[in-house]
């Protein structure tokens, strides 16, 4: 007895001392990072109006109503529960498979968007016009939130401010790191803009080589592990 007890010490201070090495970032928001990530999703989806607790309800209606109804045709309890954990899970699927969809097809043109940006400038555009005329001659998937940026920037004159709300409503990883190094660029100041926009489209180019490269490899992959999973239930089928 004594012995286990000295093992069971020694492993509680062994997990101590490994997770010591693993620090947790600080969060800046108080919602967990999975909700934050399911906001943004939303968004990206074109859901931006309907929010996780919308999403949820929605989720344990449909598990519900799915069943009840498996349930009712099967006469076996755990057939409706599986069905309905199996489908109550498909309105976050969706959102998540249209999010996806939307920041692939968004990745070819936030090159073409720095390009214009660039232009703009060595035009002699201030930032802020630069960034509104992506409303009217940038790509169309993301004239709306550029325009919005435009008709908010001319209401209030708060450069940050706008830049926070356009960061919000692309809700875009690339959105983020080029409003980042806008904002870099307006704090700072000087003349290195026009390179700073060139340099940023080429990495946004070459990230975007990169990750099609990489998820081609790993389509087939994950291809042939669904192959795997579904093999032995097509033979019993």
């Amino acid at each position: 007895m004594t012995g286990a007890a000295l093992g069971l010490l020694f492993g509680l201070g062994a997990c101590c001392v490994w997770w010591s090495f693993w620090p947790r970032a600080p969060r800046i928001s108080g919602e967990p990072a999975w909700l934050l990530r399911l906001r943004d999703d939303l968004v990206q989806a074109g859901f931006a109006r309907v929010g996780p607790v919308r999403l949820f309800a929605t989720c344990a209606a449909v598990a519900v109503v799915t069943g009840l109804l498996a349930a009712a045709l099967t006469k076996v309890v755990p057939i409706g529960v599986t069905f309905g954990a199996l489908l109550g899970y498909l309105p976050v699927a969706v959102v998540r498979s249209r999010a996806r969809t939307r920041r692939l097809a968004l990745r070819e043109v936030w090159p073409d968007v720095v390009d214009n940006l660039a232009s703009a400038v060595r035009a002699g555009l201030s930032l802020p016009e630069a960034i509104g005329q992506i409303g009217v001659r940038g790509p169309a998937e993301l004239r709306p939130a550029f325009s919005a940026f435009a008709e908010d920037y001319r209401a209030t004159g708060r450069f940050a401010l706008c830049l926070d709300r356009l960061k919000t409503a692309l809700a875009d990883p690339v959105a983020d790191r080029l409003v980042e190094s806008l904002r870099i660029a307006r704090d700072v100041g000087g003349s290195d803009l026009g390179r700073l926009l060139r340099t940023l489209s080429e990495f946004l180019r070459q990230d975007a080589r990169t990750r099609a490269e990489l998820e081609a490899r790993q389509s087939w992959t994950i291809n042939a592990a669904r192959l795997a999973v579904a093999a032995p239930w097509l033979v019993v089928a």
